[in-house]
């Protein structure tokens, strides 16, 4: 399964709260409904918490999920 790669600008600098560490881009599965995503996210290195910017939650992720809602 290929990874989707996604600019993460809005990323940039963000610590994890908890864990005063730097983000880093980590492959993560996603899924909804019977679907998996392989997408490249900022992830918390040390708790493996990762960060959604909000204009990917918003655009792309909104826009797949009702791709797949309406199948």
């Amino acid at each position: 399964m290929s990874v989707i790669k996604i600019s993460v600008e809005e990323a940039v600098d963000w610590k994890c709260l908890p864990c005063n560490e730097e983000l880093v881009p980590v492959t993560v599965e996603l899924a909804y409904l019977d679907s998996l995503f392989n997408v490249e996210l900022p992830t918390c290195p040390k708790c493996g918490m990762v960060f959604i910017p909000e204009s990917l939650a918003t655009g792309k992720m909104y826009n797949v999920e009702h791709m797949l809602e309406d199948k």
